[in-house]
């Protein structure tokens, strides 16, 4: 069996379960060209961030910025929060979790749970994402404390190192044969952490970024979007993480195209979230005109679980105008397509 893809039989630590996630085909044309998805909602806390989470504490540990019994600070919108808790739970830290109105309330539910003090930053009337106040109020609380650190994630070159062991994994699983790796942007920790490595492994593969209508990394216009923890918002600077020379090809897809998605992938019996929703709409959309034998990895950076209340439900859809039955149905139908070839 590939060693990439199995874990040890007994574990110490929940961060030992971290990584050698699965991939699992969703669909293939018939010139042979396929699809991969690489499940990062197998991870602890059902999320690719956690890989990055690590990260930042041991790197943190080994410069002397972060000491026992220190602090950790982050503005979160969610997953990047549920990944700091665990690490902060195992190794003996306390931490604090800044986080705007757009935070999943799941999300919030299970961080407290693992004793994560959560301080909010009050709405401002426009319904928008609140990253720049975040980060604002973070700073200045990891600066009024001692052995508390702030991890930063949008800036931290942490975050991209925690990604290196998904380019090892799939050039292990795959054997070398990977043509396009295609993610959402959101700090760029995700995409060019692991293109990074990916290009000294296969220089030749190709890397297509995906944010949000209405984020701003690839250019305007700027508008509110609800795909969450993706994106970089009006306001709010483009994360050092994010690489242009790592990323060949930057497109957008809207909250429409990507919930719709996210819900026709669904009803094949897998769950995903809103963002990589949006990764294979854009993934899907290119697959059939890929030349013979394309084999393409998506990177499904979370799992559907945490989107019961927003994503997968009609009433909230609904009262934001984004369910939308002729592109969901467009999706079931290629998908349908794909599947049975």
């Amino acid at each position: 069996m590939n060693e990439a893809l199995t874990r040890p039989a007994v574990v110490s630590r929940i961060s030992d379960l971290i990584g050698r996630t699965p991939l699992f085909e969703l669909c293939r044309t018939g010139n042979g060209s396929r699809l991969l998805l690489k499940l990062e909602m197998y991870n602890p806390t059902g999320s690719a961030k956690i890989r990055m989470a690590r990260q930042m504490v041991v790197d943190a540990e080994a410069r002397g910025a972060l000491r026992p019994g220190g602090r950790i600070i982050e503005s979160t919108s969610g997953n990047t929060g549920l990944g700091l808790a665990v690490i902060a739970a195992e190794r003996g830290y306390a931490f604090t979790a800044v986080v705007d109105h757009h935070a999943c309330a799941d999300k919030l539910r299970v961080m407290k749970a693992m004793g994560t003090e959560l301080v909010h930053v009050p709405a401002d009337g426009t319904g928008e994402l609140a990253t720049a106040a975040r980060e604002e109020l973070a700073e200045a609380m990891a600066r009024r404390q001692d052995n508390t650190f702030f991890t930063e994630q949008h800036n931290n070159p942490s975050n991209g190192v925690g990604y290196h062991p998904v380019a090892h994994e799939l050039h292990q699983a795959l054997d070398g044969r990977l043509d396009i790796l295609i993610a959402a942007v959101g700090t760029g920790g995700g995409l060019c952490g692991t293109a990074r490595e990916l290009r000294r492994l296969l220089p030749g593969v190709r890397t297509i970024g995906v944010e949000p209508k209405g984020s701003i990394a690839f250019g305007g216009p700027a508008h509110a979007y609800y795909q969450s923890g993706t994106g970089t918002p009006e306001g709010a600077t483009i994360g050092a993480l994010v690489d242009f020379d790592l990323i060949d090809e930057g497109v957008k897809v809207g909250d429409v195209e990507a919930f719709a998605t996210a819900r026709a992938v669904a009803r094949t019996g897998l769950l995903i979230g809103g963002s990589a929703g949006g990764v294979v709409y854009e993934a899907l959309t290119r697959l059939p005109s890929l030349p013979p034998a394309t084999t393409m990895v998506a990177l499904i950076n979370d799992g559907g679980e945490k989107y019961l209340d927003t994503v997968f439900d009609d009433d909230w859809m609904t009262a934001r105008n984004l369910l939308d039955p002729v592109v969901e149905r467009e999706v079931d139908e290629t998908l349908s397509k794909l599947r049975t070839i």
